[in-house]
This record gives structure tokens, sequence and C-alpha cells, in this order.
């Protein structure tokens, strides 16, 4: 028996333990292809990405553990990449993971599964192998939206009442709201939007099952109760600062807009605004007083990286494109009708030309044109030098 034929072996039960439900061979083998290429890589791991992306994970993981030939393209860096993932590989990995999962009630999510969130996608050769998950898993796709609300761990009272308020307001009409639980800005916005009675997601850099801080374990744990904690780390992980930096490009991936609501010059949330702007996502700074160190990163944003300047809800909800009066789409209307696809395949900020459009909305060129055409026409999109935006009013 092979290495991995005895890892998949060791593991069969395991990963129907983790995933809650009996699973067929093919699906049990694309579970376990991806837990062990988790327990291989670290986060964001771009050659593994890119691997898989091309051949799938099982395939891949025959390629990096069996020393199968990889596609001729990526020989070169596959060859580099498995000097550093081999020294990881342990038969028993992927059911010690799922076991120490199941211990902890921790979940697992890989692509395909119907609580997937699709925008990580947008990472695409970076986007995660799979996420360990702690609550309510559905919340990954937050029906009305998901702001992400980032800032400094030493906050001002300004900062964390500024962060409250918004989190509570947004959480109010509906929104989700998305950080990463740390002290300061992250710790306020999650309070408030659990005091509002809002869905919140917590983003960690160590296991889902690991407090950290651990001054924020009844947070966290609160958090888990009505809402999701997310890591991309196994259970039992050590947050690491190159973990931490890879937890905020999901942060800015999963969010419609990422808004820094207080940050230092050189602050950890410049790094989220940093994926978000990367991404194409909106991007949002609240100023301060400009004496203030502790909001010159905001005042950095708005000044080199076109940050818009935030000051209440609505400005959120503008920034996002939740404009023209109504705060969110109804949530009883169920259209899928191709102007909605088009729409949704828009950025507010970042301009898309026609096979970006046509890509993410699902829909063939030609008929792309035809919706661009007529939302031109009603002034909800608008053509640049580089492609097409939408367009959104000012909330009313």
């Amino acid at each position: 028996m092979s290495a991995l034929s005895h890892s998949f072996a060791l593991a069969r039960d395991a990963l129907e333990g983790v995933r809650g439900l009996p699973l067929g061979d093919d699906d049990a083998r694309e579970v376990w292809a991806r837990v062990a290429w988790n327990l291989l890589t670290e986060p964001g791991d771009g050659s593994a990405g890119c691997l898989i992306a091309e051949v799938g994970a099982p395939h891949g993981l025959e390629i990096a553990v069996g020393g199968g030939p990889a596609p001729a393209h990526l020989a070169e860096d596959i060859a580099r990449a498995r000097e550093r993932w081999m020294p990881r590989w342990r038969p028993e990995g992927a059911r010690d993971a799922c076991v120490a999962a199941v211990r902890a009630g921790v979940q697992l999510v890989v692509p395909g599964d119907a609580s997937w969130p699709a925008p990580v996608d947008d990472l695409q050769g970076h986007r995660p192998v799979c996420l360990w998950v702690r609550g309510n898993a559905r919340l990954l796709q937050p029906s009305s939206g998901a702001v992400a609300l980032v800032g400094a761990r030493a906050a001002t009272s300004y900062g964390e009442h500024v962060a409250g308020e918004l989190a509570a307001e947004l959480c109010r009409t509906g929104a989700s709201i998305v950080s990463g639980a740390a002290y300061g800005i992250d710790g306020a916005a999650h309070r408030a939007a659990l005091a509002a009675g809002g869905t919140t997601i917590a983003f960690l850099a160590g296991g889902a099952d690991r407090a950290y801080p651990a001054g924020h374990s009844r947070l966290i744990d609160r958090i888990a109760a009505t809402g999701v904690v997310v890591s991309e780390t196994p259970s039992g992980a050590a947050p690491t600062k190159w973990r931490f930096l890879q937890r905020n490009r999901l942060i800015a991936a999963l969010s419609d807009a990422t808004v820094v609501v207080e940050a230092g010059w050189r602050s950890g949330s410049l790094n989220t605004a940093g994926h978000a702007a990367a991404l194409g996502r909106p991007l949002g700074a609240v100023p301060g007083p400009i004496t203030s160190t502790a909001s010159a990163g905001c005042h950095r944003l708005m000044r080199e990286y076109d940050a818009r300047c935030i000051t209440s809800s609505d400005d959120v909800r503008e920034l996002a494109g939740w404009g023209d009066g109504a705060l969110f789409p109804d949530p009883m209307d169920d259209r899928t009708d191709r102007t909605t696809r088009v729409i949704d395949a828009l950025s507010v900020r970042t301009e898309k030309d026609l096979a970006q459009i046509a890509r993410s909305s699902g829909l063939a060129p030609a008929e792309v044109e035809v919706e661009l055409g007529l939302l031109a026409l009603a002034g909800g999109v608008e053509r640049g030098s580089r492609g097409w935006r939408r367009v959104v009013s000012r909330a009313r």
C-alpha cells in the first residue's frame, strides 16, 4: 500500500465524522486530499493553489507527495515547493486533524459545499483549500451583505465608539460584520454586532478551537454560538505573524467592503486594506483628529490609496453599493435574471472589462453587452478607460 493510500485508509472514518455525513469514495478522497494539503502548506500558498486548480486536490497530492510528474509549466515551481512541503508530511496527519476537529466541535467546509463562501474564490491561486468552522457555517454566505470593520488593537475610546456605532447600525439593517477578534477595533465591532442581535463572523489566525487573544475567549465563544468562527488552519494550530497577515486576505475577500476604523501609520489593519484594494473591494477609512497618531493610517489610506471617507453607516452602505435609498435588496426578492447577475459582477470602485464581467456573471459576452447598455441608459453603470463600473447614488 502506498503512503497516500495508507493515509486515506487511516482517515476514512474520521472524514465522515468531521463532515457529519456519509461520504462516497470520490467525495472522501477529495476531502482527505484537501485536509492533507491544509497540513502540508501555510495559508495562501500560491504554488499549491495553482497545482490544485490545474489538476485537482487528489491528483495534486499524488504529485506533491508521490513524486509524480507535474504539468510542465509548473514543474520547476513545484519542485522547489516540495522542499518546504515534504518535511510536514505525515500519513496519519489528516486523520488526526479530523479527530481533533470533531473533539473541538469544529466542522470542515470545502469548495463545492453549499456553505462555502464563494467570494473567497476571487483569491484564485491563493484561496483556502478548506476552512475549519465553529458555529453556523451557512452564515459564511451572508444573504444581506457583509462589511469588514477592522483597525488597531491599541484603539482609543473614540475608535471603539465609532466601530461599535457602525457595527450596530449596519446589523440593524441586516448586514453581517466581519473582523478578526483582536483587541481594540475588532472586539468593539464584534461586541456591538452581538448586542444588536446581528450576525458577526470572526476569522482567526490559529485554529478555530484556539481562542486568540486568550482574553477574548468568552467573546469568541459568543460569536460561535450565534455567528461563526472561521480558521484556515487546523484545530490546535498556533497563530503566527504570517498567519495573521494571510488571515486578513480572507476578511477582505468575504466582505462587500472593508472599513478601517482606526489605524496607526504601520497598523496591521492596513494589510487588510491592501488585500481589499487588490481584490477590487471597496475600501473606506474613518477620519480622526489630524494630531492623533492612532488615525494616521486612516488618513494615509484616504490620501494615498483613495479610500472613501466614512463618517456614518450610510457612508458604508454607499461604499458597499447598497445606496439608492434601499439599505439592502428585499430579502424576498429571489431574482436570478441576467441584469442582477451583471450588477453582482460589477464593482463600485474598480473598472472591469467585458471578459471579467462575463466570467463573474456566467453569461456570454454578447449577453453582458446588452445588459450593460440597458444599465448605462438607466444610469446604473458607467464606462471608463479600462472597463465598466457600477454607479451608486447616495442613500437618502
